[in-house]
């Protein structure tokens, strides 16, 4: 499990790319020093497995699956990556609940800059819709953040990234056309599933 507060701007230093599987290299000095052989860690808010350590730089395996359907597909070596290791039960949780299971892929509409902030714009998948509300929580390439409004007709979301967001991920970057993961607040599936299952009980 993870919160969205972003612990390191990691960047890649090499992919190699098989069959059905590539291999991320990344580097990320403060982020090694606290993670372990198989332990978990969000990378533009996919939940990945370190598989080897060496110096300040960690690999983790991604299957074919996961880049296609993944914003990772876009990623290429120079690319900064968020990243995130997996929360502690003696930490606050200063984002929300995040398992690092991306829901869908959204489409940068704009990133606009304000003076004090940046306003980011995008179209999420249609589907995933039902899941966001106005002040509600939700999770942009691993960043946790709160839905500043929404267009159920265009299927649009926007929200409002602060200095500090645009300083330490990856979201500063964002163009138009971009690809950007989604994972939506586990609570409102979990509602939707009681709320299925009752009435499909008669309760």
């Amino acid at each position: 499990m993870f919160t969205g507060l972003i612990t390191e701007l990691g960047t890649v230093q090499g992919i190699t790319r098989g069959e059905s599987s590539a291999i991320f290299t990344i580097t990320a000095p403060q982020s090694v020093a606290g993670l372990g052989l198989g332990d978990s860690i969000s990378v533009n808010g996919v939940c990945l497995t370190a598989t080897s350590i060496t110096g300040d730089s960690f690999t983790a395996d991604v299957m074919v699956q996961t880049l296609k359907l993944t914003s990772l597909s876009q990623v290429q070596v120079g690319s900064p990556v968020n990243l995130e290791l997996a929360a502690r039960l003696d930490m606050r949780i200063g984002g929300h609940i995040v398992q690092g299971h991306v829901d869908g892929v959204a489409t940068v509409v704009a990133l606009t800059p304000g003076e004090k902030w940046a306003q980011l714009d995008l179209t999420v998948p249609a589907e995933l819709m039902k899941y966001v509300v106005a002040q509600g929580s939700i999770t942009l390439d691993g960043v946790s953040l709160t839905v500043g409004a929404l267009d159920d007709a265009t299927n649009g979301v926007s929200v409002w990234l602060i200095p500090e967001t645009l300083a330490k991920t990856n979201l500063s970057a964002k163009k138009a056309g971009g690809l950007v993961n989604v994972e939506v607040d586990v609570l409102a599936k979990y509602v939707e599933r009681l709320l299925k299952k009752g009435v499909a009980g008669g309760n």
